[in-house]
């Protein structure tokens, strides 16, 4: 059966204290009994509906939790005060001393220096690995590997995951895979095609606005249950709450996502074709030029298209950052970090998202300083954009 998660977002009614048509916000940090044994009862778990303390769970949290399972179509989902919020628990939920992950060498290079300098402390490895090719990930298994782990779409590179395939190997070899769908939401549904837990930074294209930071990881209720557990889930002791006003905040704007996630695909494709056209070396998976274009093409959504994102390569990291400057200029976006804003978000990712990565690897990688990331906003007209950085492109000789 199709799944389709705008759907099961638009079914979703939530009625207000007062019969409100968005659910009222619970502005409180704890929450009273009329018994004491209820405290009691809600401390063990074993209280439906009932509150105990804002960083262990509110109203306003769980009904954008559900919201976002959902969207996945998980059993449920923890919201958490930031997209690391959301990834570091899980990693940290299911591993331990001695353990192993593999993940994708292109990743978000918070995600990637977390993994790199900081789990080793813990005694916790990490092999990057070029993700597309299946036969190197499953080399990389060992014994004590847990979690495979990879982007649907990587940051900034924008390859692609083959995730039933890497699923596959996950459940031979007995490891979770986690799988972070920041860049694809609604056009992808990881947890169909097998992964374990799918996170997002709901900063970029669900919240849509730049105005906050958030992270979701969504799962099953035995999954999500323990990362939420008062003597040793990760969620619950390193305390990355996300506040009730954001939350209620982000899940109004979650209702547009279909909309905006359309208009973004429609968009980046414009532009895509046509600076491949012009000779440009773009990357972006709606192109057949794409190595993962099929692959990418049979795993999408076809409504919500291809994504908002691509990369534009200008030969050098001097040039990049007079493009960026001078667009920025011509109010074509901002040079900024980030990504799913309304306006064009550009930065050269070797030096600003993907810092955290090593020189030498991100050579090898394919991560070259004249690469340009583009976050493609909503222009209503998108013609006359391509007109105007094609304008800005010849200016100064990279067109």
């Amino acid at each position: 059966m199709k799944f389709n998660p705008a759907d099961n977002i638009q079914d979703l009614q939530y009625f207000g204290e007062f019969g409100g048509v968005n659910p009222s916000i619970s502005d409180s940090s704890t929450y009273t009994f009329l018994s004491a044994k209820t405290m009691f009862d809600t401390f063990e778990g074993n209280a439906e509906g009932c509150y105990l303390y804002s960083r262990h769970s509110s109203p306003s949290n769980l009904y954008l939790g559900q919201a976002l399972a959902a969207m996945e179509g998980t059993e449920t989902a923890n919201v958490a005060a930031s997209g690391m919020g959301a990834i570091t628990p899980v990693l940290l939920q299911l591993c331990g001393a001695g353990d192993h992950i593999v993940s994708s060498r292109t990743i978000y290079g918070g995600t990637y220096a977390f993994m790199k300098n900081f789990l080793p402390k813990l005694n916790i490895t990490t092999s990057f690995v070029d993700i597309t090719k299946l036969d190197v990930v499953e080399a990389a298994i060992t014994p004590n590997t847990k979690i495979l782990y990879c982007e649907t779409v990587s940051n900034p590179l924008l390859e692609v995951a083959d995730i039933e395939s890497l699923a596959k190997i996950a459940k031979k070899h007995n490891l979770k895979l986690v799988v972070d769908n920041t860049f694809s939401p609604l056009s992808v549904a990881p947890a169909k095609m097998g992964a374990d837990v799918v996170i997002h930074s709901l900063t970029k294209f669900i919240n849509g606005s730049s105005d906050t930071v958030g992270g979701v990881v969504c799962g099953t209720q035995e999954f999500i249950d323990a990362l939420r557990n008062v003597n040793d889930g990760a969620s619950m002791l390193l305390g990355p709450t996300m506040d009730s006003l954001r939350a209620a905040s982000i899940l109004k704007n979650l209702r547009t996502l279909h909309i905006r996630m359309k208009q973004h695909s429609h968009n980046a494709m414009y532009l895509a074709e046509r600076f491949e056209q012009d000779g440009l070396k773009v990357v972006y998976p709606g192109l057949e030029s794409h190595p993962s274009h099929k692959l990418y093409k049979g795993m999408i959504n076809p409504e919500y298209g291809f994504g908002g994102m691509m990369t534009v390569d200008v030969g050098s990291l001097d040039k990049a950052n007079e493009l960026m400057e001078l667009m920025q200029h011509k109010n074509l976006g901002y040079l900024a970090v980030s990504l799913g804003f309304y306006k064009t978000l550009f930065s050269a990712p070797g030096s600003s998202t993907s810092s955290e990565i090593p020189m030498d690897e991100q050579v090898e990688m394919g991560l070259t300083d004249g690469l340009i990331r583009f976050s493609i906003g909503l222009d209503n007209d998108i013609e006359r954009t391509y007109n105007m950085m094609k304008s800005c492109m010849q200016e100064l000789g990279v067109l």
